[in-house]
């Protein structure tokens, strides 16, 4: 499936806090002992902070997870759930907990998105050289070919076993950082943390709030000037996930330029008039599901999955060149960029 490419970054002073968004604790409650770890897993950096006495205790553990996490779900490893499923020949695999979790999770969101997201486009990926870095235009009777296995409805699975019809593969890839940040979370707690915050390749996720009882700030990049942000939103307890078109992509001789963000309708990049598609949300694996699926839905799209359910936030940016946010977030939304910003209506 789609292998997700973010540009988020925490910011964690040099910006006044917005008014109502939080309630500072006194200096007596707060414990300021953190630790830091950096991790390179999941083909991308990561970084991960806790605060408390367990920090260091916590950050290990997070770590170890990670790692199990990239084992079971990477799409080349050989001894992984993700190689084994896709090298089946039809035969059954039984899976870890952890990859029926998002195999459920991945075909909820197929039917709730009306197929944008689908875990079986990953031979499509493979052909524009998406995964392989040797980019290149697939015929028309190649894509044809290709897309008729992608459908997946067609994966089967039953508790922890899973089974692909011949010529299937899938991909994790769009929702197995999300998945991971919220078990970082859970690792976290367990561990008697209250306050940490990890950017997983850009993935950004919180438990609770800053130390002093503030919230985290964390800046959304521009699109248009990925080097830039574009807007900070405020967070505790949250994901905050990205999708974007201007982090994967290559220039083909004629000048075009070609995303990694795949329709599974005709296996070109999505050109729904979306550039960037930011999710906010408690669940990060949904988070992460829900970037990709409404970055190839549209403004249309994501809109009418807001009305239907409610439970998650956005930032849009359109072709245009204008933020487009929900207004659960509108007391803490901060655009700081030269863009018209304005609350999606869902009258």
């Amino acid at each position: 499936m789609i292998k997700k490419m973010f540009a988020l970054s925490t910011v964690l002073s040099g910006i006044l806090l917005i008014s109502g968004c939080s309630q500072k604790k006194e200096a007596s409650d707060i414990n300021m002992t953190s630790q830091t770890r950096d991790v390179f897993a999941m083909d991308t950096f990561m970084n991960m902070k806790a605060y408390g006495q367990n920090a260091d205790i916590a950050l290990s553990e997070a770590e170890k997870r990670i790692l199990q996490l990239e084992e079971e779900l990477s799409v080349t490893n050989e001894t992984s759930d993700i190689w084994k499923i896709d090298h089946s020949d039809g035969k059954l695999v039984e899976v870890s907990d952890d990859t029926a979790i998002i195999i459920n999770k991945a075909i909820e969101m197929g039917d709730r998105t009306g197929g944008a997201l689908d875990i079986t486009l990953y031979p499509v990926l493979k052909e524009w050289g998406f995964t392989t870095g040797d980019h290149k235009i697939p015929g028309e009777q190649t894509l044809k070919r290709l897309l008729e296995n992608v459908d997946y409805s067609k994966v089967n699975i039953d508790g922890d076993t899973v089974s692909l019809p011949e010529d299937v593969e899938i991909d994790l890839g769009a929702l197995a950082k999300g998945y991971t940040g919220d078990e970082i979370m859970k690792s976290m707690a367990g561990n008697g943390i209250s306050s940490a915050i990890v950017s997983l390749g850009g993935n950004v996720q919180a438990l609770g709030t800053k130390p002093d009882g503030s919230n985290w700030k964390v800046a959304v990049r521009d699109p248009f000037a990925p080097d830039t942000d574009m807007c900070i939103i405020e967070i505790a307890d949250k994901a905050v996930i990205t999708s974007g078109n201007y982090e994967r992509y290559f220039t083909a001789d004629d000048g075009s330029v070609y995303w990694h963000i795949l329709d599974p309708a005709d296996g070109y990049p999505a050109d729904n008039g979306l550039v960037s598609v930011t999710v906010i949300g408690d669940c990060g694996l949904d988070c992460d599901a829900l970037s990709t699926a409404l970055f190839v839905a549209g403004y249309d799209g994501a809109r009418k999955l807001l009305k239907s359910d409610p439970s998650f936030d956005l930032i849009l940016v359109s072709d245009d060149h204008r933020i487009y946010y929900t207004e659960g977030i509108a007391d803490c939304f901060t655009n700081i960029s030269s863009m018209e910003a304005e609350v999606i209506s869902l009258d």
